[in-house]
């Protein structure tokens, strides 16, 4: 169950990708947008002005398709074969779900003009009931629907991939086998996802009331809601479900929801990507949106986490320093622009639980602190890269300069609490094993020259071969497998002859290695190797 779970959670991965690239874009933007950098030349010109108009639609065009894209992802990621064909079937499934719902509504005499704020102040509703009450309503595509944003989309996506594993192979009789196989699939979904609609009409008034009853939950602790976030998000990075929390965070109501340019936005990153295109800047939604985002992650991506890289070559042991120096150098390089932090938690959250909570408490505090001091830096990613474009080339509006102070800290503390740990318990961090972790530190120091062309069946034979493999997926920094037995797998032979940074045995078929930002090339050479051998 647990590994469906995280299967799940990494398709939530693919839409972000485009976010995240929107939102760098829209970062840039604004920059230049920004009058005390670039004054006021730059606004009024016609060109750049048009660039600036074209690029806010763009990001805001990428908005308004996230619950399409999360549906294709989540039925791609889920399929387990003839993954195209499910994409096909699921943009057919997302609107015949919503234009179902559609029809539903009007019979109901539910429509757009009845439901908008001032027709329900006209019916004698306060206005936050009128607001309430409009936003469980949404025109998406053109189709009056249920305001389900990233929920519908991912509802779809799963039923379409259920739709799809079981009638992709579908047999018919000889009249009508040119509709068998993967033609099947487009046409169950036609019939069956009217049915699901009508279940949703009925089930989603409740699980929005849910689901916003939590974002109050949230927003009700203050601060402290932050903190919960940021500890809770650190904890489940063992486990990979820390990828569901920041979607919930980050595109639903949980995350928090406002009014921006007069429409109503839902979800953290949502919320804080109008804002910033917005030609009229509401400093307050910008630091409503903040909370949950990258200010929160700077304090201990790009300072603590750096910190704690230096506390483990210190105490490494003498001889192994050398060695250990280009693999601490290059994750503490990672975390520090990119936000990629798992090459580093991974060298401490499985044999220290006392750093493993330490460090997740810290990323509470940071989000609180961060909250506290009412610094507004967004965006998805983490790492110096958003601090530069999201924080200090927007101007002091941010309070970016606060980060700086706390991360000093941040750093200074991590590397103390660290070192001590590490030498109290004598753990057994990198460079502190004088058999297997000298061979993986000189792996380390050969990562830059490893030849591509052959990791692949390197790592195919440390897995036990092609037929130990059932399949092979990827998230940010892990390669993710299912084997027939685990216990096949050569860990040493992993670390020391293709650069992985660790080692998770989920169960007895489950297995996920950690590459770092080198997966996608490591998944890449192993599904090659796989269809040579």
């Amino acid at each position: 169950m647990r590994t469906k779970i995280q299967k799940f959670g990494k398709t939530l991965m693919g839409p972000l990708s485009i976010i995240v690239a929107s939102g760098l874009l829209l970062g840039i933007v604004s920059i230049l947008q920004n009058p005390s950098i670039f004054g006021e030349s730059i606004q009024n010109g016609g060109f750049l002005a048009a660039i600036i108009t074209g690029v806010n639609s763009i990001v805001g065009m990428m908005f308004s398709l996230l619950p399409i894209l999360f549906a294709v992802s989540v039925a791609i990621g889920l399929a387990n074969e003839d993954k195209e064909y499910a994409a096909f079937a699921v943009v057919i499934a997302f609107f015949i779900f919503h234009i179902t719902l559609n029809h539903i509504l009007t019979i109901k005499g539910i429509n757009a003009e009845n439901m908008s704020v001032e027709s329900l102040l006209k019916d004698g509703l306060s206005k936050v009931k009128a607001f309430e009450k409009a936003n469980q309503y949404d025109v998406l595509f053109g189709i009056f629907t249920y305001r389900m944003g990233i929920f519908g989309g991912i509802l779809v996506g799963l039923w379409t991939a259920l739709i799809h594993n079981k009638f992709h192979t579908q047999e018919l009789p000889i009249a009508f086998s040119f509709f068998a196989g993967n033609r099947f699939v487009p046409i169950m979904t036609v019939i069956t996802v009217p049915f699901l609609a009508i279940v949703m009409y009925f089930i989603w008034p409740y699980f929005s009331g849910l689901i916003n009853a939590i974002g109050k939950l949230i927003s009700n602790a203050g601060i402290f809601g932050p903190f919960i976030y940021g500890f809770s998000e650190r904890l489940l990075i063992p486990t990979g479900l820390h990828h569901i929390l920041n979607q919930l965070i980050r595109f639903t109501p949980i995350g928090g929801v406002a009014e921006v340019g007069g429409k109503t936005y839902t979800g953290a990153l949502t919320i804080f990507q109008a804002a910033l295109a917005d030609p009229n800047r509401d400093i307050n939604v910008l630091r409503y949106s903040t909370r949950f985002l990258t200010q929160g992650t700077h304090p201990f991506m790009v300072f603590g986490l750096p910190g704690a890289c230096l506390a483990m070559y210190k105490t490494s042991f003498l001889e192994n320093r050398n060695k250990v120096k280009a693999l601490l150098s290059a994750a503490a390089l990672t975390s520090f622009f990119t936000g990629i932090t798992e090459p580093i938690e991974f060298a401490f959250i499985f044999i220290s639980p006392i750093l493993w909570i330490f460090h997740a408490f810290m990323a509470g505090l940071s989000f609180f602190l961060m909250s506290l001091m009412k610094v507004a830096v967004g965006n998805a990613g983490g790492g110096f890269i958003d601090l530069a474009i999201f924080g200090i080339f927007q101007g002091t509006y941010t309070r970016w300069f606060l980060i700086i102070p706390v991360g000093i800290i941040y750093f200074i503390t991590y590397y103390y609490v660290f070192k001590k740990v590490i030498l109290k318990y004598n753990l057994k961090t990198p460079g502190r094993d004088y058999v297997e972790e000298v061979d993986i530190d000189e792996n380390e120091n050969k990562n830059a020259n490893i030849n591509y062309d052959g990791v692949g069946q390197k790592i195919l034979k440390a897995v036990g071969g092609k037929d130990n493999i059932k399949s092979i997926d990827n998230c940010i920094s892990r390669l993710r497998l299912v084997l027939n037995d685990t216990g096949l797998v050569d860990d040493k032979a992993l670390k020391n002859e293709t650069g992985a940074m660790g080692i998770i045995k989920i169960d007895g078929e489950n297995i996920q290695i950690v590459y770092g930002t080198k997966v996608e090339k490591m998944a890449h050479e192993l599904k090659r190797a796989v269809k040579e051998s």
